[in-house]
């Protein structure tokens, strides 16, 4: 599954290359506030960071796609493995994943959006998004068991504010993957909500 996205997100990008009418890079940073939801998780939203790069090509003065790749954290505080799995269970949760203490996931994601030029200041922006999980071996349990996959798969949704050689952005991020690599007893998911600014160069 992880290799078909990325082949297709590979494929989405050569094509809007080759057919791009303008291509400009850029870098950008902000904060994000995220979720992990599900039983064993706290409710509430949580502050993190990201950063990277991006393009943006356009096909002419309304459509155009911007293809990224960030460096994005997300956090969350465990609340209740032992009602889920049971204070005898064979199982046994690393400190790390700790009732109490933050859960940190360093992930490589890989949006790739169609941008809806509303007007030369006013953007609209919205696709799938695939991230590599890059700390997986925090995310292991005392038997060697990792806690959560690979890999989660989102879809993003946003707007953006055009100021010459300056972007501002907002976006929302709902997984669509379960990430919970232990079994089947919960459900994990990710929720973001992005903000930060952006540079053309």
């Amino acid at each position: 599954m992880k290799k078909l996205v990325l082949s297709a997100l590979i494929l989405i990008g050569i094509s809007s290359v080759s057919n791009a009418q303008g291509i400009r890079l850029g870098v950008k940073a902000g904060a994000n506030m995220n979720q992990i939801s599900g039983q064993s998780f706290n409710d509430g939203f949580d502050l993190s960071y990201h950063f990277g790069g991006f393009l943006e090509m356009d096909f002419n003065k309304t459509w155009g796609i911007q293809p990224e790749v960030l460096w994005s954290q997300t956090t969350g505080k465990p609340s209740s493995f032992k009602a889920i799995y049971g204070s005898t269970s064979s199982i046994t949760i690393n400190s790390a994943l700790d009732a109490g203490k933050d859960i940190k996931l360093n992930y490589l994601s890989i949006p790739v959006l169609l941008r809806v030029n509303v007007t030369g200041m006013f953007s609209l922006l919205a696709g799938p998004q695939y991230s590599i999980l890059i700390n997986k071996d925090n995310t292991l349990l005392q038997n060697g068991q990792s806690a959560f996959k690979n890999g989660d798969f989102a879809m993003v949704a946003g707007a953006q504010i055009n100021l010459k050689t300056i972007r501002l952005y907002g976006r929302y991020n709902i997984g669509l993957q379960n990430i919970n690599d232990i079994d089947n007893k919960d459900k994990w998911t990710n929720q973001q909500i992005q903000a930060g600014i952006g540079f053309r160069l």
